[in-house]
């Protein structure tokens, strides 16, 4: 199976002065793989927040072929550039594909979670599921760190990114693991509810 394996970084998507700031670290899921940065649902996301809660914005540190370690190092970078008041982090899948230490990765997650938490922000942490050829012990694991994370950390979760589309083939592009285009509403979609009280 291919891994998400480009290196670009989206640009920020807004960054007003005044305005509250909603940080996404994400991996080519977010990070519009494939698709105009403007297609992607961190973009479709900011359109809505511009329209339904104004004084919101976002930006969008995400990076195509990210793990869960390099997002743990970036971090505190990121908070300090961005100073969110909510941290979106979507990372973890291309952990799993790579098969990589699930403790490694519930470490790095928790670190990104207790870095954001102790610059003020509330976090939405939103889990990623693997295909069964993993076998049943490792998927299990790895769907676990989520919730386990979750709970200790009183952060927001929503279990899966792709569950809207996953059994939808039309909804990938060619390489059967980054959403085209038209299915991009479904995911922003589906964050929003999640993400709405953490806006409060």
């Amino acid at each position: 199976m291919a891994l998400l394996l480009a290196l670009a970084c989206l640009p920020v998507l807004a960054a007003d002065t005044g305005e509250r700031t909603v940080l996404v670290m994400g991996d080519s899921l977010s990070a519009a793989y494939g698709l105009a940065p403007r297609e992607g649902w961190v973009a479709l996301l900011a359109e809505k927040l511009r329209s339904e809660r104004p004084g919101w914005s976002v930006a969008n540190a995400s990076i195509s072929g990210e793990t869960t370690a390099g997002g743990a190092s970036r971090i505190a970078s990121e908070l300090a550039r961005h100073s969110p008041e909510v941290v979106v982090i979507e990372l973890g899948a291309n952990d799993g594909l790579r098969g990589l230490d699930l403790a490694q990765t519930h470490g790095n997650l928790e670190r990104m979670i207790r870095a954001s938490n102790e610059a003020g922000a509330r976090v939405l942490l939103v889990g990623m599921r693997l295909p069964p050829n993993y076998g049943p012990q490792y998927t299990e694991g790895f769907e676990r760190n989520f919730v386990e994370l979750a709970q200790a950390h009183q952060a927001a979760l929503l279990p899966f990114l792709l569950e809207p589309i996953a059994l939808d083939r039309d909804a990938f592009q060619a390489d059967n693991l980054h959403p085209v285009a038209e299915a991009q509403p479904k995911l922003r979609d589906h964050v929003w509810p999640a993400l709405l009280p953490l806006l409060d």
